[in-house]
């Protein structure tokens, strides 16, 4: 499905912008008859990782036997994959070769938006403001959920928690808070406490809590002792079922040539398609969470994990000459990615040097990127600047200064106003000198060129 064949209410809708709050969520559910008050949900926050750990925790819901649904935000290459229903282990067998499987037809798409319109003009008529698109579309995924009849629906939040329209659940199964750091401050709050309780405001009384270890998360020492003692205030006095903090073993994560990544967890060896010591946290919580509140078999744990897959986060989409493309979008993701550089497949891009494809949204800290990639060792062949075909997108001839800022003039990025004319560029000097291609800076970037990287590879001799 393109994003062209999206029905165009709900792309028109994309004007109102995001704006946090549960008026407008709670009125839209009450209209459409509360679909919401019949799905059993795991609801996932966080600043970094909540897609991978919703991908692991779906993937071992699936291999159980669950008819498992998935909400995510944003879409890479396709609107539909934003709602997607994975029947089983058959289901999960499936995606594993088809990455469309399960997702939500046009058709459906369709149906339910004049039903989710409907409900919304009869609340602008009655003088609430127009719900924004990511509120239109949960609650449109909360009535396919419902007809689905799934078993447990995997929730990721789309920004913050507390405020946000997935926060309408008072009983969910379990309640995830993964890595935290600093972003969307000018929504979320200038400090770690304010940021962590925004993310927190997802646990419900007699939900049992989990949350990523503090210790493990890539921020300043000085904010972990913060983040901690903010989530166990915050979960004393929601009343939760108990607050567990997850640690993982890092250290355990062995890489191996084929791109795989062989890691410990409980005393047992997890293997996963996904990459980066990070990921070792994210697997981990998972298990946690699923093994504790579910009590899923630790084989059945570890066939999930391998067959999970999560697209544009230090994703080997090519092996020679490497095309590698990461959605990174702050600095501790900048951080995480250059560690993983460095480790997968047996450490042989640990010295390399990328032509490097780099478009990013200006509302980030993109000096802070920059800086990190150049701390932890990334000096590109080439860089090519791009605008990212999204309104808040950075001009390329602005993120082509800060680099040269930042990498004191000894890199000259070329600028291309078409994120999809310069990987096409990249592919072909790449395909002639064997140099690997690194693509970056923003997950709307990956959606954007993904297709097109997939077509010439698969081209080349």
């Amino acid at each position: 499905m393109s994003q062209t064949q999206v029905p165009e209410f709900i792309k028109d809708s994309a004007k109102f912008g995001i704006n946090l709050g549960l008026e407008r969520m709670e009125e839209l559910d009450r209209l459409l008859g509360n679909p919401e008050k019949d799905l059993k949900v795991i609801h996932i926050a966080g600043t970094n990782g909540k897609g991978s750990v919703v991908t692991y925790i779906s993937a071992c819901l699936a291999q159980a036997g669950y008819k498992v649904g998935i909400y995510t935000s944003p879409f890479l290459e396709r609107f539909s994959e934003r709602l997607r229903v994975i029947d089983g282990k058959e289901g999960l067998d499936r995606l594993v070769e088809d990455e469309t499987e399960g997702e939500i037809n046009e058709a459906d798409l369709a149906r339910l938006s004049a039903m989710v319109k409907e409900a919304s003009d009869d609340m602008t008529s009655r003088g609430f403001e127009h719900p924004t698109e990511f509120e239109l579309m949960t609650a449109l995924g909360y009535l396919w959920f419902k007809e689905k009849q799934t078993d447990i629906v995997v929730l990721e939040t789309g920004l913050g928690g507390r405020l946000d329209s997935t926060n309408v659940f008072d009983h969910p199964v379990a309640t995830v808070i993964t890595s935290i750091g600093f972003d969307h401050q000018d929504r979320l709050g200038n400090t770690i406490e304010e940021i962590t309780s925004e993310k927190a405001g997802i646990f419900k009384k007699d939900a049992p809590a989990f949350a990523s270890d503090p210790s493990q998360m890539l921020i300043a020492e000085c904010e972990k002792d913060k983040i901690r003692d903010t989530l166990i205030k915050l979960a004393s006095e929601k009343e939760t079922a108990g607050l567990t903090f997850v640690d993982a073993s890092p250290e355990s994560a062995v890489f191996t040539e084929e791109g795989k990544m062989v890691f410990e967890a409980y005393g047992r060896k997890y293997v996963t398609a996904l990459q980066g010591r990070h990921q070792v946290l994210n697997a981990t919580l998972a298990i946690s969470v699923l093994q504790d509140v579910l009590g899923i078999d630790e084989d059945v744990l570890a066939e999930g994990i391998a067959k999970a897959r999560w697209k544009g986060r230090a994703e080997l989409l090519r092996a020679e000459p490497a095309v590698i493309l990461d959605g990174g979008h702050n600095v501790q993701c900048a951080q995480s990615l250059m560690t993983t550089l460095g480790q997968m497949c047996a450490g042989r891009f640990a010295d390399m040097r990328f032509r490097v494809v780099m478009g990013v949204m200006a509302d980030k800290n993109v000096e802070g990127m920059i800086q990190t990639y150049k701390e932890l060792g990334l000096n590109p062949a080439q860089v090519y600047a791009v605008r990212v075909d999204n309104p808040r997108s950075m001009a390329p001839a602005d993120l082509s200064l800060l680099i040269r800022i930042v990498y004191n003039n000894s890199i000259m990025p070329v600028t291309f106003d078409s994120a999809k004319e310069a990987v096409a560029e990249a592919c072909r000097k790449s395909e002639e000198d064997g140099i690997p291609i690194l693509v970056t800076g923003s997950l709307y970037l990956i959606g954007e060129v993904r297709g097109t990287l997939c077509t010439i590879t698969d081209n080349w001799r």
